[in-house]
């Protein structure tokens, strides 16, 4: 499966099929959390947040693909990313792009 953030892949010729999308929603773990809060008080990367993020976002792209592969694409271009707190310690990530089949 070819994933681009453009809307070609060069050298091909797409045919559309659709929309496709895979979330993910992770809380973080309450001793990585207050981690974080000391981290906050004398700055810097908040590490334990970032694996979190890569992980989700590993996982949303992962959901992406199969919802592609289950209506036959060959390729998913235009990827982009959201994310969302959809409550105190829970974030959202969804990954979105067009399906497509080579012609």
């Amino acid at each position: 499966m070819i994933i681009v953030n453009t809307d070609y892949i060069t050298g091909k010729e797409l045919q559309m099929i659709g929309l496709v999308r895979g979330s993910c929603v992770r809380s973080k773990h309450l001793g990585k959390d207050i981690m974080a809060g000391f981290k906050t008080l004398v700055g810097g990367e908040l590490k334990a947040y970032t694996e979190v993020m890569n992980e989700s976002r590993a996982l949303a792209t992962k959901r992406m693909v199969e919802d592609a592969e289950a209506q036959g694409a060959d390729a998913v271009v235009n990827v982009r990313y959201v994310s969302a707190a959809v409550m105190q310690g829970a974030a959202e990530i969804t990954a979105y792009g067009t399906a497509v089949k080579f012609i």
